[in-house]
């Protein structure tokens, strides 16, 4: 994530047991009949659980590209800043979980052309800060282990900045005024504002971001399926369809 989690407004933590398998090569997914998807499951819109049934935008894009290949998707979920980490160690042959596309990041794993951009937006009760010069003197909340930490930390006045494990948590920070705002990803700003309508502020865009999926280092031709299947996804209209089924716009990255 990118970013935090807009999760635990209304969630349940979904933990599985890592599996067993081994991080595949193209040919051996396709021998397989199976590639092995992980996400996080606790960041709606974009992958949750909606009783018992994993969904949401990059569930779905990952069973799209998964139907593409010709073969089945079985997902693993585990918190976030674990996911990098298990596809460095074969755990799985693809993350879709909202990884922002940062240099760090590129020296552990190869990343997918974006699947769609954002961006870091400031978050706080109305009338709170809207504008990173409004952060002066200011406490900010962040998600741990986000790609929006090193840059908020650098922005010049903010009093504090505190970490929190879920978007629920940042949020509870702020309504009840242990913060002064949050950074969240846009969309997820947008989801968590719906959740608690007149209670949140989405103030401006602080940070761009491209999003993408995650594959262990030099697995290229895997990498080159995934993003041939995105391309043709949003050749033919069935990406458009998707994000605006969940978003009401197209969210994929401008030319």
């Amino acid at each position: 994530m990118s970013y935090s989690r807009c999760s635990a407004l209304l969630v349940t933590f979904s933990l599985a047991l890592v599996s067993a398998s081994q991080a595949a090569t193209l040919s051996q997914i396709n021998t397989s009949g199976v590639i092995n998807l992980a996400t996080e499951a606790n960041y709606p819109p974009f992958n949750f659980y909606k009783g018992k049934v994993l969904t949401g935008f990059e569930v779905e894009l990952g069973e799209e590209i998964a139907r593409r290949l010709g073969v089945k998707p079985e997902w693993t979920t585990v918190v976030f800043e674990s996911l990098l980490l298990g596809l460095q160690r074969d755990r799985y042959d693809l993350v879709i979980a909202s990884h922002g596309i940062t240099a760090e990041r590129m020296k552990a794993v190869d990343f997918s052309s974006p699947h769609y951009c954002s961006g870091g937006v400031l978050v706080a009760k109305p009338g709170g800060p809207k504008t990173v010069d409004d952060l002066k003197g200011k406490v900010v909340t962040m998600g741990v282990n986000t790609s929006y930490f090193g840059y908020v930390t650098k922005l010049p006045g903010i009093k504090d900045v505190k970490t929190y494990g879920t978007t629920n948590d940042q949020v509870n920070a702020v309504l009840s005024g242990r913060a002064d705002a949050m950074v969240l990803d846009r969309f997820n700003a947008i989801d968590a504002a719906k959740i608690l309508p007149g209670k949140l502020q989405i103030g401006d865009v602080i940070f761009p971001e491209k999003i993408g999926m995650a594959v262990r280092k030099g697995n290229k031709e895997l990498l080159g399926a995934v993003n041939k299947a995105l391309a043709d996804m949003q050749r033919d209209g069935t990406y458009t369809k998707l994000s605006e089924k969940y978003f009401g716009q197209d969210v994929r990255c401008p030319k």
